[in-house]
């Protein structure tokens, strides 16, 4: 797992707890209170159509880190352009393998930048109710860093799919004998 943070990990591992193997957890079976020190980190993000995440719930520490309300937007606005086509995919096949997808990145200003975590973690929708995404902005850094200086765009280093089909699979060896290759 390429996780750098232990709060990122422990989300992904209250997620999985909450989803049973293989599964989506159902939104209703997400509670708030079961990580209230991470709250501010945590936003809920949906999915109206491919490419369309419009955020619903946005915590304290998010809307500072960019100074503004950010209900109703595209997540992937908050994004460079040439990112988002990789992120998108990334949320797409989140939907149809239940598995976390952790972003590393770099939050940038006009003056410094952060590292930063974010991940999201994919819900299953409730009968009449559209698609979520649960996510989280860990930051890697020091935010005083910043010096107040909001959030202009994220800059993507890698989007990483976690579950299991994507987890590196051993690599093939050849074998000989007598000197023959035979596998």
């Amino acid at each position: 797992m390429s996780v750098s943070h232990l709060n990122t990990k422990r989300l992904i591992d209250y997620w999985r707890s909450r989803a049973g193997e293989g599964h989506l957890p159902d939104r209703r079976a997400i509670d708030p209170t079961h990580f209230p020190k991470l709250l501010s980190q945590v936003f809920v993000t949906g999915r109206e159509d491919i490419g369309v995440y419009p955020l619903r719930l946005v915590g304290g520490f998010v809307a500072e880190l960019h100074a503004k309300d950010l209900r109703h937007q595209n997540v992937l606005t908050l994004f460079r352009p040439q990112d988002r086509h990789d992120l998108r995919m990334g949320l797409e096949a989140a939907r149809h393998r239940p598995e976390p997808v952790l972003v590393k990145a770099e939050i940038t200003t006009a003056g410094p930048n952060l590292p930063i975590e974010i991940l999201f973690l994919p819900l299953a929708p409730s009968p009449g109710s559209p698609e979520r995404f649960l996510g989280f902005y860990q930051p890697l850094g020091m935010v005083a860093r910043l010096q107040g200086l909001p959030a202009l765009e994220i800059a993507v280093d890698q989007v990483i799919n976690m579950g299991r089909a994507n987890e590196a699979s051993p690599r093939l060896r050849l074998a000989a004998v007598d000197g023959r290759r035979i596998a």
